[in-house]
């Protein structure tokens, strides 16, 4: 018979007690959130923008562009089925 290993619960992605993971953080918890979003978001959130028929704001920093990727997927219907980009590793 094979051995189970045990391992110790990584607080990182996994729940501990009560205590739920720290892998989800809103936007304004983030400590790098007040730095220049990346390049990433830049190009997700300027398709977003076309789609939605907004201005795209290239001077959002990494919190406030994962917030209005939010706004705007829900407003587009895009990213229904997947993980927020609102409350996210940062």
């Amino acid at each position: 018979m094979a051995d189970k290993q045990q391992h110790a619960p990584n607080p990182k992605t996994e729940d501990v007690g009560n205590t739920p993971s720290n892998r989800v953080k809103d936007p304004e918890d983030w400590t790098t959130g007040d730095e220049p979003m990346t390049g990433a978001q830049a190009s997700y959130l300027k398709t977003l923008s076309e789609e939605a028929g907004e201005t795209f704001d290239a001077d959002l920093t990494k919190a406030k562009a994962s917030e209005k990727i939010d706004e705007l997927q829900s407003r587009t219907g895009r990213g229904q089925g997947g993980a927020s980009h609102g409350k996210r590793e940062g």
